[in-house]
């Protein structure tokens, strides 16, 4: 058993704006700005970066793409500077040379035109009706998942967060009124995190501690970024206490599923995440979380042509590879990269019969890993 400090580090280092007292609060937060934000592909030598107007410290980007001019956060502004010069990522340096923002923009403005190759590039726009900014400078390819979304399921499994079974932990297993100062969900415009207990109805283990019997309570985290911040993931395992800092005693059997934010991660998201939230919200999550564990640690040792072909055919070898190859960047190596590929690969059957029966046989190979 072990202490979890990841709760405790976002509860000491959270801005006020960034705590909430339910998740229905939070859901307002991320539904308003995932209306107000948009997203699309240009090309790199369409952005171009300005000072701004209004700000003697601040940036702007335009682009000769029908978009208004829009202002960069900090966030934003540190993705550009590594994009335009991936090499050094001189962002810390403007920063800390307390540069005039025209020379800073002057000098992305050439690294994005002469040291960088044309390539498209993702950008996350949000307007609220004032002003315009730009939130993310990512990939072509990047597989966005909305932090709504996220918050969405949660209040559909485990409710409000401060009522009912699943809840803002306590301190040291006494229940609390949520505030600000002791709450577990956080939130910005860079990203969340949840971590809710079910700390009333505790497992039960005989001979845990000296021969005697001891209780567990189950917990979980979430987390997600959808600029870029940080993976797609959620974290399961039973515990003992949290403690007033949020740190939590007595963990055990930890587990984590994460998800890059590739192309196929929206989709991944709704295949690895929500089974695994839905079985944890009504009893232990621990078979599923092992068995995509063990699968995630089983390499195919076999011919990979041969295996895919026994099991999903000839026919079906290539196209198993090559979806995993374009989603994730690189080859098939674990029995679950195979269960990944072969269900992103049936969404593209359109066969009722025969999509489940890919999916039913990409579902085996959990139960073979086991």
């Amino acid at each position: 058993m072990t202490t979890l400090m990841q709760a405790h580090r976002q509860w000491s280092s959270r801005a006020p704006d960034e705590r909430f007292t339910s998740l229905i609060d939070m859901q307002s937060f991320k539904r308003r700005i995932r209306e107000q934000s948009h997203s699309t592909v240009i090309s790199s030598r369409k952005l171009a970066i300005e000072p701004r107007p209004d700000d003697a410290r601040g940036l702007m980007v335009v682009s000769d793409d029908q978009h208004d001019p829009a202002a960069l956060t900090r966030w934003s502004f540190g993705q550009l500077c590594s994009l335009a010069s991936p090499s050094n990522s001189p962002a810390s340096y403007f920063r800390d040379a307390n540069m005039p923002s025209p020379m800073i923009a002057d000098c992305l403005n050439y690294n994005l035109r002469f040291t960088r190759g044309v390539e498209d590039v993702g950008i996350l726009l949000t307007e609220d009706g004032r002003v315009n900014e730009l939130r993310a400078v990512n990939g072509p390819n990047y597989g966005r998942v909305w932090d709504a979304d996220i918050v969405d399921l949660l209040i559909n499994r485990f409710g409000d967060g401060i009522t009912g079974q699943w809840r803002v932990p306590g301190e040291f297993g006494q229940q609390v009124t949520v505030t600000t100062d002791n709450t577990t969900l956080f939130a910005s415009d860079r990203d969340m995190f949840v971590f809710l207990t079910a700390e009333e109805n505790r497992i039960e283990l005989p001979g845990r501690r000296s021969g005697r019997s001891g209780s567990f309570a189950r917990g979980f985290f979430v987390w997600n970024s959808e600029v870029g911040k940080t993976t797609l993931g959620a974290g399961f395992f039973l515990f003992d206490y949290v403690c007033c800092n949020r740190i939590i005693w007595g963990a055990d059997q930890y587990t984590e599923v994460r998800i890059r934010h590739t192309k196929g991660a929206p989709d991944r998201w709704l295949e690895e995440v929500t089974p695994v939230l839905r079985e944890y919200s009504q009893a232990s999550a621990k078979p599923v979380i092992q068995a995509i564990e063990d699968a995630r640690n089983k390499h195919v040792e076999a011919n990979l042509d041969q295996f895919l072909a026994h099991r999903f055919g000839k026919r079906m070898v290539a196209p198993i590879k090559a979806i995993h190859e374009q989603e994730e960047g690189r080859p098939i190596e674990t029995l679950w990269d195979v269960t990944v590929a072969a269900t992103a690969h049936a969404r593209s059957i359109k066969n009722t019969d025969a999509r489940l029966e890919i999916e039913r046989t990409a579902g085996e190979l959990l139960k073979q890993a086991a």
